[in-house]
């Protein structure tokens, strides 16, 4: 069962359940990290989480959920080997995984 790590502050927390809930769905081992619910929160705190576990060799993906994304993706790329990318859609998912 591959593992994936997710993520997110309050703004992004019903999102990533909803996530989450998927990802299980197909199989996904899930590991959430955070937060675990609406009440107000530090971004860089659950990007940093992630990130961890994607630099150390923990999990080799993992999705970050926040109100724009641009927060969670510059602290997640600080982190050695870890390349995150602003995803909108399945398209530029998709093609940031395939080329990037």
């Amino acid at each position: 069962m591959e593992k994936i790590a997710i993520g997110a502050d309050h703004a992004g927390f019903k999102l990533k359940e909803f996530v989450k809930k998927l990802l299980q769905e197909k199989g996904f081992e899930v590991i959430d990290v955070g937060t675990y619910s609406e009440e107000r929160c530090h971004y860089p705190e659950y990007a940093k989480k992630v990130a961890k576990m994607v630099s150390q060799g923990e999990v080799p993906r993992g999705i970050l959920i926040c109100g724009s994304g641009i927060g969670m993706s510059i602290v997640a790329n600080k982190f050695k080997g870890v390349r995150a990318a602003l995803c909108h859609n399945i398209y530029s998912a998709k093609f940031s995984r395939l080329h990037n």
